[in-house]
């Protein structure tokens, strides 16, 4: 950083990540699990792919994406739980940035769950 100038545009990019808005009870929200062993494992560029994935699409409106602290399967990290109102909760397991386009697009977009990333599928 050179430059106070510079500082502030990092300032107003980051400010521009973080959407304070009402919460739409009808979102669909992503959890990424943000503890130690997910983190670890590799869970913060699986965020960052599912909010740049969520952004490209224009969906923040509709799904919200979050951290979360350990969700108990550490063995299975990156975990990423998936919530729809109306739906089940589907937990993904073993997540990698590649996998994200496909949960958004299969599953958040198009309602079906991609099975073979689940916690049921890897057990």
């Amino acid at each position: 950083m050179k430059s106070l100038a510079e500082l502030q545009a990092i300032r107003d990019r980051a400010k521009a990540n973080i959407t304070l808005r009402k919460e739409n009870p009808n979102a669909a929200k992503v959890l990424v699990g943000m503890a130690t062993c997910g983190i670890a494992a590799g869970a913060r560029p699986v965020l960052n792919a599912f909010t740049e994935e969520i952004a490209k699409r224009g969906l923040q409106d509709d799904i919200t994406v979050t951290q979360t602290g350990c969700i108990g399967i550490c063995q299975f990290e990156p975990v990423v739980e998936v919530e729809i109102p109306g739906q089940e909760k589907v937990t993904y397991v073993k997540m990698t940035p590649e996998k994200v386009a496909r949960v958004v697009n299969d599953h958040l977009v198009n309602k079906n769950v991609v099975t073979e990333f689940t916690i049921g599928a890897n057990t």
